[in-house]
């Protein structure tokens, strides 16, 4: 029985400042919006994490980067003090060096040569007063969100067909359809608890299909019925295709298309223009005849289908026009609004809903409503009492930044997220950032490759310091509620920025005492002369006080005022009134067009980008867990071993990859999950953990040309095998300042950290320089083996700890050396110097590659049992290891290694 403690806990009101206790709140990765159970110490910041069983995006259920949230709450690397020009100042002094420079740009330039970029990692409350400050009061529509690179798309398509940015199903949706159309999603991996989810009804409903439609062959595809690998860039060809087929087979809902839709008939004549004869449609797509039939036929035949789409389908710069062609389909066939059938577009980001709710996006305005409606606009403008309420929309992302580089933006604020990382030609981003005259970065970590170039540091609260709202894919609000107190001087982020509003002179309007302040303001923001005209109605929570905010359950919008929340999922336009001016859907007549950059003779590669298992965006926060790096510790190029072949490239040795904007350097994985002449590469690596790994230097600045999406998965590069002359494992129990090698990446290890280091001199060289860079006056120094004479290693050894350790060698291979990263464990005992003086891994050292991230399983320990105990299914590895009874990403590895094992006993 839960005692009165653990109920004020869990209610999120103030929490016991000693003692155990345990707070709902929300995880802080992908747009599922998991619920997250904290098992809290406050004395020592200690957070043991497990999903809520309560929560009805997860049931209780977690990813691996979910279960790891607790190893993420430390100190490590955080920004803890206000710093201005590199010198720590006081948060009044930081404040008011913000805001007079706003103001002087303004009183200057004028309001459009200010500018905010901000986060699907900000809260609701965050986004709402920065919208707010910008539209408001600077009087400008330049502010973006990250936001804008991952679902702009989508929010363009659901305007253009919904006439508003509405996600009409629920996650239940996914267990009830009888057909999951899988389009530009890595769901496995991704987003984890959903494919957990739609796993367990396909156990029990084998008759249930999936379709898992892209380029690549990923863990997804091992739910799937039919993978369609569909040439990139070509979603609009086969879902005009689609549309065709129901067409001509009789299978569209021709009184639904009467009675709640228009311009049916231009969207189906484009799309047979685009039809054309199957083989040439199969052709164009790059897949057989019978596939392609297979699909639109059981697509026609099925009634509950759900099609989940995410970054493969938006990041495209004919991202728009994709999601409408997927829209058609459903309008076409009525299945939308119902349980088991709509389109379901998936976010990346925690709280990329909640930012396009509030406005976040430079082209709406705020709470659902535009710059293009004048009774909305005047709405807007009575309701924040905001004279120079901005009148037309801002720049964009990518816009926004090529006006810093061309000194039209001259102040910028950037808000929790990196675009040095992130955003297309991301060099150029990062000289543009360099020229600025004001650059004020608000983050919780110290150095990131956007903090590095910040006139101005505000140190922002993390995560588990965080009080709030995110909503997350299913329009679902939750409250995520502080885990711990802040670290250092770190403030939310909506007092930093309502601070500053204060400084220039808005002080009413941002006089707000808390958190449940903002976000009341925001839900009757939403409920002004709403009555049903606007998606978006919050109406009721406009008087909700501090104790029902603490105590909010996660819910569904709308929540109109006078309405009983229902108990049951909430679903949209069931009864085929949309939000469209006609009140009827809209088709849209959409046409294939072919990505903006085309290879050629000198770029003959399509590249891809996306996310990896255990990682998130820029590793900020997942690069801090050792769990979280030993899957896949270093960047990567996946490419086809026909490619492989073709350009000389080796499993596990390092390559050049080009493009026409950048260039970086990572490790070939020779992989069968790409296609003869495409390959993939990771996003996630920053100047932080890779000297030369930041995959957006290579993407172009094309861009939707509604939406402004850039196009991350295609982009023509070039691939060419880099060989260095010597290599070094080296572990440190703390990072290493000015390392400066060809190549090297940095991965966290239990005690430290790991670098995987090649260099272009010799071994000799080489040893000097990290011995000159690692060795303190007064360490004791132990070597084995000579440098210049095949593998030498040398261990540092300080205050009786060993304190860092290197092996150097011409070339390692494919050789393992996962057992290096436990060398640091507790004191330097018999195994570390074992494993120093042989170059091999103690028994105790000798898991091997992580593959179970969730129970920390290696390789090794997974043949072992295997061989030995003759297993031969997941279910009785297992019940031996453990692995896979997290959550279940491991699981298609797991298949692997017993099918490798088991071939190898019969051979």
């Amino acid at each position: 029985m839960m005692d009165k403690t653990q109920l004020v806990a869990r209610s999120g009101a103030q929490t016991p400042d000693s003692g155990t206790h345990t707070i709902d709140t929300t995880c802080a990765y992908c747009g599922v919006g998991c619920g997250i159970r904290g098992q809290v110490t406050p004395e020592t910041r200690e957070v043991v994490v497990e999903g809520d069983p309560s929560h009805p995006a997860n049931y209780g259920k977690l990813c691996s980067k979910g279960m790891a949230l607790g190893e993420t709450v430390g100190d490590t690397g955080r920004l803890l003090h206000p710093v201005v020009h590199g010198e720590r100042r006081s948060w009044n002094e930081a404040l008011q060096t913000v805001a007079q420079g706003f103001i002087d740009t303004l009183i200057e330039h004028g309001p459009d040569s200010v500018a905010f970029y901000v986060s699907g990692q900000l809260l609701t409350e965050d986004y709402y007063v920065a919208n707010k400050l910008m539209k408001g009061f600077i009087g400008s529509g330049n502010i973006d969100t990250n936001s804008r690179l991952c679902m702009s798309s989508s929010v363009a398509g659901h305007k253009r067909a919904f006439g508003s940015d509405t996600v009409p199903g629920c996650y239940t949706d996914l267990e009830e359809a009888d057909m999951l159309v899988l389009t530009g999603s890595n769901l496995a991996w991704c987003h984890p608890v959903l494919n957990q989810r739609i796993k367990a009804v396909k156990q029990q409903r084998p008759h249930m299909k999936v379709v898992v439609i892209d380029p690549r062959r990923t863990d997804t595809c091992d739910l799937a019925d039919l993978h369609l690998p569909v040439n990139p860039g070509t979603d609009v060809a086969l879902f005009n295709g689609l549309l065709a087929h129901l067409a001509q087979k009789g299978a569209v809902d021709e009184d639904y298309v009467q009675a709640h839709t228009e311009y049916f008939t231009e969207a189906l004549v484009a799309a047979m223009e685009d039809a054309g004869d199957r083989p040439v449609l199969a052709k164009t797509l790059g897949v057989s005849d019978y596939e392609l039939e297979t699909f639109f036929q059981w697509f026609a035949d099925t009634e509950k289908v759900v099609t989940v789409y995410s970054q493969g389908v938006n990041q495209s710069t004919s991202g728009t026009d994709k999601v409408n062609s997927i829209i058609n389909c459903h309008l076409a066939t009525g299945r939308i609004g119902r349980p088991g059938m709509g389109p379901f577009s998936i976010t990346g980001q925690p709280n990329a809903m909640g930012g396009r709710e509030v406005g976040g996006l430079a082209n709406t305005l705020a709470a659902h409503m535009d710059f293009d409606d004048p009774e909305q606009w005047q709405l807007v403008q009575k309701f924040w009492g905001a004279e120079q309420l901005a009148r037309k929309p801002g720049l964009k992302a990518v816009d926004m930044f090529d006006a810093v580089d061309s000194g039209k933006i001259k102040a910028i604020w950037i808000m929790a997220t990196n675009p040095v990382m992130s955003l297309p030609n991301a060099d150029k981003v990062k000289r543009a950032l360099e020229k600025c005259p004001l650059v004020v970065v608000s983050d919780c970590m110290a150095d990131t490759d956007t903090t590095r170039l910040a006139d101005v540091l505000l140190p922002a609260a993390g995560w588990a310091e965080k009080s709030g709202t995110v909503t997350n894919s299913e329009r679902r609000i939750s409250r995520q509620r502080a885990l711990l107190p802040a670290l250092g001087e770190a403030k939310p982020d909506w007092w930093m920025i309502a601070a500053v509003a204060r400084q220039m002179g808005y002080g009413e309007a941002f006089d707000y005492a808390s958190e449940a302040d903002v976000f009341r303001e925001y839900a009757q923001l939403t409920a002004t002369d709403n009555n049903g005209a606007r998606d978006l109605d919050l109406g009721l929570y406009s008087h909700l006080d501090r104790a029902g905010y603490d105590a909010m359950p996660p819910r569904q919008w709308p929540l109109p005022a006078g309405k009983t929340p229902p108990d049951h999922d909430l679903r949209l336009f069931g009864d085929g009134v949309y939000f469209t001016p006609s009140g009827r859907g809209q088709f849209v007549a959409v046409r294939h067009r072919a990505p903006a950059s085309q290879v050629n003779t000198e770029f003959p590669l399509v590249l891809n980008t996306g996310r990896i298992r255990d990682q998130w965006h820029s590793m900020t926060r997942t690069g801090l867990a050792p769990r979280l790096c030993g899957h896949l510790p270093e960047p990567f190029i996946s490419v086809n071993d026909r490619d492989a072949g073709r350009y000389q490239l080796k499993d596990g040795a390092l390559a050049d990859v080009t493009s026409a904007w950048g260039n970086i350097r990572v490790r070939v994985q020779v992989s069968e999950q790409c296609k003869t002449g495409q390959v993939f590469v990771p996003m996630h690596w920053t100047d932080i953990h890779a000297n030369k790994a930041r995959v957006a230097t290579l993407v172009g600045e094309n861009v939707d040309p509604t939406s402004g999406q850039p196009e991350n998965k295609y982009t023509p590069v070039k691939v060419a095998p880099w060989y260095g002359q010597s290599e070094a494992l080296l572990v440190s129990r703390e990072p290493l300042a000015n390392l400066q090698t060809d190549y090297w990446a940095m991965s966290r290890v239990n005690g430290g950290h790991l670098y995987r280091i090649v260099s272009a001199l010799p071994a000799a060289e080489l040893d000097g320089q990290l011995r000159a860079l690692c060795k303190g006056a007064n360490d004791q120094e132990l070597s084995f083996g000579h440098s210049d004479q095949g593998e030498f290693r040398r261990a540092i050894v300080r205050e009786g700890q060993l304190h860092l350790a290197y092996s150097l060698a011409e070339s390692f291979g494919t050789r393992d050396f996962s057992w290096l990263g436990d060398l640091l464990e507790g004191d330097f005992a018999d195994g570390a110097m074992r494993a120093l003086l042989s170059g091999q891994p103690d028994k105790s050292l000798n898991a091997g590659k992580l593959i179970c991230a969730c129970k920390q399983v290696g390789y090794n320990t997974l043949c072992s049992a295997v061989r030995e105990q003759g297993l031969e299914t997941v279910a009785d590895l297992s019940t031996a290891t453990q692995a896979g009874t997290g959550c279940g990403s491991c699981i298609p590895e797991l298949e692997q290694i017993i099918a490798r094992e088991r071939a190898d006993a019969v051979a």
